[in-house]
């Protein structure tokens, strides 16, 4: 991976408990090549569960926060300790407040400075002074609950979320869910040389060996991988593609159907050349 200028990589997957011996592939991943910036867009899909009318993208800082892996026992009691520094907060706020340039020009920023002063205001106000540099851009600060509730109520309202690692983590899957699930979900893990591109669900060990798993996440990221390395028009061929699969079947099960990846992933790959 480290001699390609990305990769494109398939689920992961980690314990709920502690193993010994054990850290999750992704998180030495992003640790090993400095993938600070985890882009999750959520489109709107044709399909029943899919809000209509959205097209957001959550930009998560991927490499500090409650996942810098600073846990700890005493006793019965266990201690996780938050990490946030300016360095990391003004890099992925110039990563957000580009991708809003580029887009609405609007850029919510999530954080929980009201209970978390320290470690949830330092990234507010880091990103605050970045943006104050950048008068095209609308920086709209909103408390994480307020944040989950409107996106819930009225997602048509963002465009461009920042936040930190776990919030982030949490709301672009609640973003997911708005557009039609994990299933449709593809996100980009960026870094200032390296790029990989994952869907962002998991293996789904319930269903293993069934050969019924979505495609389309996978589908979706390499999508991005290709817009990233400079191939715009085979990213929108993909993007096309999966649509016009999703609107008119094969689909998984998942997504109310009955087909098979293989039979799912053959009519994707049809409906690119076909475009042609």
């Amino acid at each position: 991976m480290a001699a390609a200028d990305a990769a494109l990589v398939g689920a992961f997957a980690s314990p709920s408990r502690a193993v010994e011996g054990f850290t999750g592939a992704i998180r030495v991943l992003r640790k090993h090549f400095d993938l600070y910036a985890n882009l999750r867009p959520a489109k709107s899909r044709p399909v029943a569960a899919s809000r209509p009318g959205l097209d957001l993208l959550m930009v998560r800082e991927n490499s500090e926060g409650l996942y810098a892996g600073r846990e700890r026992r005493e006793g019965d009691t266990a201690i996780a300790e938050a990490v946030v520094t300016r360095g990391a907060s003004e890099r992925i706020a110039r990563v957000a407040l580009d991708a809003a340039a580029a887009r609405s020009g609007k850029l919510h920023v999530i954080h929980k400075a009201n209970v978390l002063n320290l470690t949830s205001g330092l990234f507010l106000s880091t990103v605050q002074e970045l943006a104050a540099e950048r008068p095209e851009i609308e920086l709209v600060p909103m408390i994480v609950d307020v944040a989950a509730m409107r996106l819930v109520m009225n997602p048509e309202d963002f465009d461009v979320l920042v936040t930190t690692n776990l919030f982030g983590d949490i709301l672009s899957d609640l973003m997911a869910g708005l557009v039609g699930g994990l299933g449709l979900a593809p996100s980009a893990n960026l870094g200032n040389g390296t790029a990989m591109f994952e869907p962002v669900h998991g293996t789904a060990p319930d269903i293993a060996g069934q050969g019924i798993a979505n495609p389309m996440a996978t589908f979706l990221s390499a999508a991005m991988m290709l817009d990233h390395l400079g191939e715009p028009e085979w990213a929108r061929r993909i993007d096309r593609a999966v649509d016009a699969v999703l609107e008119g079947g094969p689909t998984t099960p998942d997504l109310g159907g009955n087909a098979t990846t293989d039979e799912v992933t053959s009519a994707v790959i049809g409906a690119v050349f076909a475009a042609r």
